[in-house]
């Protein structure tokens, strides 16, 4: 007798998070693993890839034990609002500088949200542009610029 899915989002998931999982372990078995007292660098790597594994082997069996409810349509216009920007902030960060990037970043990704305010988005984006100064400039001394060469800086 066959089993059913009775959860699809566990299941999806659970897919998602085995295959991520399975990959990084492929991908860090060439790194030199050490031990616990000396860890190599494919130690760190290996382990959080083998706790996603399990995870997803977790969600897969959950799939077919507990009842949920279906996957609903897929919302393209709120997934490309959120994946847009992300690649935009990559490919800016270097020639508009920091500050462009990440207002354009968090602006268009919490115009995702039904519940989208410019009154809210707008100061999160400041805030966040205050953040990343601090933590990725000022405390781990990044070569970032707040404003780049697109602004004659």
């Amino acid at each position: 007798m066959a089993s059913t899915i009775r959860n699809t989002k566990d299941f999806f998931s659970g897919l998602l998070f085995t295959a991520i999982g399975s990959a990084a372990l492929v991908l860090a078995r060439d790194y030199e693993m050490g031990t616990l007292l000396r860890m190599g660098p494919g130690y760190y790597p290996s382990v959080l890839a083998g706790g996603l594994l399990l995870v997803g082997l977790i969600c897969l069996v959950r799939s077919f034990r507990t009842d949920g409810t279906p996957i609903g349509r897929l919302a393209w216009k709120s997934m490309l609002l959120v994946v847009v920007p992300i690649a935009c902030f990559g490919i800016l960060i270097r020639d508009a500088g920091l500050v462009p990037a990440i207002v354009l970043l968090v602006t268009v990704s919490a115009y995702a949200s039904e519940r989208f305010s410019l009154k809210a988005s707008v100061p999160l984006a400041m805030g966040m542009c205050v953040f990343s100064w601090l933590i990725f400039i000022k405390g781990l001394g990044l070569p970032m610029q707040l404003l780049g060469p697109w602004f004659g800086f």
